[in-house]
């Protein structure tokens, strides 16, 4: 028979057992609470809607244990969000919304220019806007940080008058605030000391559940061997997860802004008299400022030259396009980017990019071509362009390029691609070299077509159309033989262009 001490050592143990499994799952629950406080949002371009956050099941009955600082109602912080894998900050267009307007799901809240378009940031939950924490025409504000205030109760909107962005940070319950009185205490000792026990568990529980980082094992072991801190990438998984792709298509950003967000710099007035005008920088401009000068920076650029002989391209974009009854009309580019993709799938060591520890080669021929914008250059794709038709193409490249000029590309028609082309012949240009798009390994810049004397087969002199053609290439990826056996087959589709037809 067990005795009466043995029931009160057998209780008082498994009430401690208890007692330590709940100490273990309250940090727990806090974390789960707080990852569902996340509101889904979407940010879409005007022309079509792609929702880029989940919602979480849980959300409502989460939201009501969190406050603020100063015990405001029951809030959802609206975040800057990360509308890129590339985007580190955003600048705040045209806010659609004002302090007290309702908000239904589906409804465009703000204005957000990314660094390549313009963006519509969408909500998906129902509340009142109570605070504006960014005004229109902030500039570089970074990515998570807080640039709104929605309340679930209109009568609660008046409460955040003065509710500023320090306020917006995520804070525990109102029950957990004791806790942090003891902390004053610590600064009257002069020597350090061992912490206690108690101390660290107060320290765990009170630390923002913002700062845990979610990853995959396999991405957080890439990032070890890379030197990559996790807190420098944008999670593209769910809730945020950092994902194996996330780290191996990371390129180090510019160093982050100050936390607030910052009213546009108007540019500096000039000296009277003075000869020059300094323009502020667009995010696309500092991206691009950015992105080039790592690429001439860290890639081994060398260049190979041929020269096309563009008559029989010339005649048959003729013809075709006297038979298009204007369903489309052929461009020399279109011919192009339909040779480029061909070559491609001839000599697949050009379609490739260096991953650091191996060469990624692609199976699909993505063709970016090169767009000026009055903000600066993007590349909007022509994606498996080997297996499109010619009026596909042509059709294809001037909607992206109309879209590209107006801002409203969506962000997967301007992000990837696996090959570039830069095409500056329109502008009476023979001959230039271009910088590699990265981590692609080749750009193909091509110049203007002009007529030549050249000889002929027979012995006798003849007129010909030149193109110069110049293939920038990666000599990591891409060795010169291969750069030259891609030109062979590319000059071969341009000079015998009914190949391309079959």
């Amino acid at each position: 028979m067990i005795s009466s001490a043995s029931v009160s050592r057998l209780a008082l143990a498994t009430g401690r057992r208890t007692v330590q499994r709940a100490a273990t799952l309250v940090p727990m629950a806090r974390a789960i609470a707080s990852h569902n406080t996340a509101r889904a949002f979407s940010a879409t371009p005007s022309a079509s809607r792609q929702i880029f956050a989940a919602t979480s099941v849980s959300l409502k009955t989460n939201m009501a244990r969190f406050y603020s600082s100063k015990s405001y109602p029951n809030h959802i912080t609206i975040n800057m969000p990360a509308l890129s894998p590339t985007m580190t900050m955003g600048n705040i267009g045209t806010w659609q919304k004002k302090v007290g307007d309702a908000i239904a799901p589906g409804d465009v809240l703000v204005e957000i220019e990314t660094d390549k378009a313009q963006m519509d940031f969408e909500c998906q939950e129902e509340g009142f806007i109570a605070k504006i924490l960014a005004d229109s025409g902030s500039k570089e504000v970074n990515i998570n940080q807080p640039i709104a205030i929605m309340v679930e109760n209109k009568e609660d909107i008046e409460k955040f008058a003065d509710f500023t962005a320090a306020d917006a940070g995520a804070a525990p319950a109102e029950k957990e605030a004791p806790k942090k009185e003891e902390a004053p205490k610590k600064e009257e000792a002069p020597k350090a000391e061992a912490p206690k026990q108690a101390d660290t568990t107060n320290a765990a529980s009170s630390r923002s559940d913002a700062d845990r980082i979610f990853a995959s094992p396999i991405a957080k072991k890439i990032a070890n061997e890379k030197n990559i801190s996790l807190g420098d990438l944008t999670g593209t998984g769910p809730h945020g997860r950092i994902l194996k792709a996330d780290v191996e298509s990371y390129t180090p950003a510019p160093k982050a802004a100050p936390a607030s967000a910052t009213k546009a710099a108007p540019a500096a007035p000039a000296p009277a008299g003075a000869a020059y005008t300094d323009i502020p920088l667009t995010n696309m401009r500092k991206i691009i400022a950015q992105r080039l000068t790592e690429s001439k920076q860290s890639i081994p650029h060398y260049y190979v030259t041929v020269e096309c002989e563009m008559d029989k391209v010339m005649k048959l974009r003729e013809v075709l396009n006297k038979s298009s009854e204007d369903k489309y009309k052929l461009s020399i580019n279109d011919f192009i980017v339909k040779a480029s993709a061909l070559a491609l799938k001839a000599v697949p060591e050009a379609n490739s990019s260096w991953m650091n520890d191996s060469i990624r080669q692609y199976h699909t021929a993505d063709i970016c071509v090169a767009t000026s914008t009055p903000a600066g250059l993007i590349t909007p794709i022509v994606a498996n362009a080997e297996s499109k038709g010619l009026a596909t193409i042509s059709n294809q490249v001037k909607d992206l390029a109309s879209r590209a000029r107006a801002n409203k590309l969506a962000p997967h028609e301007y992000q990837g691609g696996t090959f570039t082309i830069s095409n500056m012949g329109m502008y009476g240009v023979k001959h230039f070299t271009a910088i590699i798009n990265p981590p692609q390994s080749c750009i193909l810049a091509v110049g203007s077509t002009e007529k030549r004397i050249v000889p002929g087969d027979d012995g006798e002199v003849r007129t010909a159309s030149i193109m110069a053609v110049t293939l920038s290439s990666d000599h990591r990826t891409v060795d010169g033989a291969v750069a030259a056996q891609f030109l062979k087959a590319f000059r071969g589709y341009m000079e015998n262009p009914l190949k391309m037809l079959l």
